[in-house]
């Protein structure tokens, strides 16, 4: 099992690097404007993708398109397609390594905070490398203008907020099973809702909120049925899902101010997505250093030092597995943004439902974490009620936009 978790983690990384570039090269084809790439801050704004300009006419037009060019456009429409599986294949497998990574880690060194941010350290390095290299165009000339205009101050609360959720999801994930804790985010979108409502003041259709009963039923028979609950991980994991639902609100009005003008909001606009969440993984780590660091830092050298005596791993090897684990948090979201670009909304949604599943079925598998039938059951009825959320909230998004329209 060792063996194959070393090759997936070394196939995993050079895909993911390797995508990542290519995605940087030019394109010979340009997108559908469904397949138009996302600004950065609107990428952070959403969680689950809720508005897409692909409408049926445009796909059918584009299918007619393809019949009339003959071969060449299916050939096209099959590498688009292999492309696509690709990038959801690896997308998945990052979360699941990172997971097992993470978890692993964890349960050897149990310094979460310091974990955390040692994960938001390397993402940030990995970050600066990539831009230093011409790796990723980063915001070398951008920064200059964030600072100048206030639009780096105005990115300190989103960075604040993911900072803090992922501390909160490691901490979650060091108190618990990996399973526990992905069940209780499936909750993310009732806190998402609920934040929308009292921080900007955006009230969802009723239809839209209906869906959330089979969520909160679903997860909350799951955790009363779980084996190895624990207040300390549901806890951390619920502080996860709201500091994630501020920062999709907070990005959305930063996106909105950027929308009004402004020398601020004109900086933030213009960093693409990629760039933007390590401008903000960066901002993450600078606040929650400090913090770790008090928390957990006056024993953190006992604690190391116990962890490989008992461990019966080298300090190295240990420092590498942390290295790792934040290697492939940071892959995973950038991959993740390669998804976004390249598929409809309504797919990512499935999409990033069906990974909650993937995570929590490899998380049994590996760690042998037993799981009640009860368990399962309202697991199931929770992840498919966040596929209903998902779904409807896209569908009514779409309806209000046309009626704007007309």
């Amino acid at each position: 099992m060792r063996s194959f978790i070393r090759i997936l983690r070394i196939l995993a990384t050079v895909a993911a690097i390797a995508a990542v570039s290519a995605h940087n090269s030019p394109k010979t084809l340009a997108p559908l404007p469904c397949q138009q790439k996302l600004s950065g801050i609107r990428a952070l704004a959403t969680i689950h993708p809720s508005t897409s300009s692909c409408s049926s006419s445009t796909v059918l037009t584009s299918v007619n398109r393809g019949g009339a060019s003959g071969g060449s456009s299916v050939s096209g429409g099959l590498a688009q397609s292999a492309k696509v599986l690709f990038l959801f294949a690896l997308w998945y497998a990052l979360n699941v390594v990172y997971n097992i990574t993470n978890k692993t880690v964890l349960n050897a060194l149990p310094l979460p905070s310091l974990v955390a941010v040692a994960q938001l350290g390397v993402g940030s390095l990995y970050a600066t490398t990539a831009w230093a290299s011409g790796l990723r165009k980063g915001p070398r000339h951008d920064v200059a203008a964030l600072v100048r205009s206030g639009g780096l101050k105005a990115l300190l609360p989103i960075g604040c907020a993911h900072g803090v959720g992922q501390v909160a999801t490691v901490l979650s994930l060091g108190a618990g099973a990996v399973s526990f804790t992905h069940i209780v985010k499936a909750l993310e979108p009732l806190f998402s809702a609920g934040v929308s409502a009292v921080v900007s003041g955006e009230v969802l259709r009723p239809q839209v909120y209906a869906t959330l009963l089979p969520v909160v039923g679903g997860v909350s028979f799951a955790v009363a049925k779980e084996l190895s609950f624990s207040w300390w991980a549901f806890g951390t994991a619920m502080l996860s899902n709201l500091s994630f639902a501020l920062r999709a609100v907070l990005s959305k009005i930063a996106m909105l101010n950027g929308k009004g003008g402004g020398e601020a909001g004109a900086a933030i606009a213009s960093l693409s997505a990629p760039s933007l969440f390590g401008v903000v993984t960066c901002l993450s780590f600078a606040l929650m250093a400090p913090v770790a660091l008090v928390a957990e830092g006056k024993g953190a050298a006992a604690v190391w030092s116990a962890s490989v005596s008992n461990s019966g791993a080298s300090g190295p090897a240990l420092a590498k597995s942390v290295l790792l684990s934040g290697l492939f948090h940071y892959l995973n979201n950038e991959v993740m943004y390669l998804v976004l670009d390249n598929v409809h909304p309504v797919t990512l949604a499935v999409g990033n439902t069906l990974k909650r599943v993937v995570i929590i079925v490899a998380s049994l598998v590996i760690f042998r974490n037993p799981m009640a039938p009860e368990a399962q059951l309202g697991s199931a009825v929770g992840i498919a009620g966040v596929l209903l959320y998902s779904l409807t909230k896209q569908y009514y998004d779409r309806v209000d936009a046309v009626a704007k329209k007309n």
